[in-house]
């Protein structure tokens, strides 16, 4: 009997104590040895977006979790989550349709942040709008307009949160005069000492939301710890800086049966 874990996404291909079966979409191009294994694991690790549902459906456990993949760079469904569950998040609103992106300047003032509300990561598509200029070229993207209260700091905190305990966590800090902390648009890490309750909110949010594998951003403001968002498409450099092997770390959880 084969008692190594079954994985279909290809993170971990090359470590032979994870047996990376491959994404199909089509069910039936698996080999009859491949379904059984599928079907008979009794969770299934990294199975991607198309699978995570279907393994849902049938009450198979995956890492990363359900909830996990259903909230992948989706901003204004994780607004809703944090407004939902009281989980501190600088003030946010969704304006849908040219008649609701009207009201817009009713609802903030300038300066504030508008983002791309669904698909985008690394700092792309985030803008700091600071007068009527800024947000008619916003608006010329289609799709709902994201509208965030701005915040002037030059810094936060990305808290690497995998299985329910945080594995990593440091300081972003951003490049003189730009407002983007991520490591993709300059920012740098720090491991300087980071505040307890700045870690002990990250944990909170990712437990109370469901999220398994997940970098939660936080900024802190006149004393108050915010949570910006979830990327469950993290970078790995700071575990790189900080002296990790990041894929052996996840083999290793895996086999270890930690996540």
């Amino acid at each position: 009997m084969n008692s190594r874990p079954v994985a279909l996404g290809a993170r971990l291909k090359q470590y032979p104590s994870i047996q990376t079966i491959g994404f199909k979409p089509n069910f039936k191009a698996y080999s009859c040895q491949e379904q059984k294994l599928i079907l008979d694991a009794k969770k299934i690790y990294y199975p991607t977006a198309f699978y995570a549902d279907l393994f849902n459906a049938m009450g198979k456990e995956t890492f990363p979790g359900f909830h996990t993949y259903k909230f992948a760079q989706d901003k204004i469904k994780q607004t809703a989550i944090f407004n939902m569950l009281g989980i501190p998040h600088p003030e946010t609103n969704v304006f849908y349709g040219k008649k609701q992106k009207q009201n817009i300047l009713k609802s903030f003032d300038f300066p504030f942040i508008a983002k791309k509300g669904r698909g985008s990561a690394k700092g792309n598509d985030v803008y700091l709008i600071e007068n009527t200029e800024d947000l008619s070229l916003y608006l010329r993207n289609k799709g709902p307009a994201y509208i965030q209260e701005y915040f002037p700091i030059d810094r936060d905190i990305r808290v690497i949160i995998i299985g329910k305990k945080i594995r990593l966590a440091y300081w972003r800090i951003a490049l003189k005069d730009n407002f983007k902390t991520n490591i993709s648009q300059g920012g740098t890490i720090d491991f300087s000492p980071l505040p307890e309750k700045a870690l002990d909110t990250a944990l909170m949010t990712a437990l109370k939301c469901g999220w398994d594998d997940v970098g939660i951003d936080i900024i802190e403001h006149q004393n108050r710890f915010y949570v910006l968002e979830g990327n469950m498409r993290y970078g790995t450099k700071g575990f790189q800086k900080a002296g990790i092997n990041y894929k052996q770390m996840m083999a290793d959880l895996i086999v270890k049966g930690n996540v």
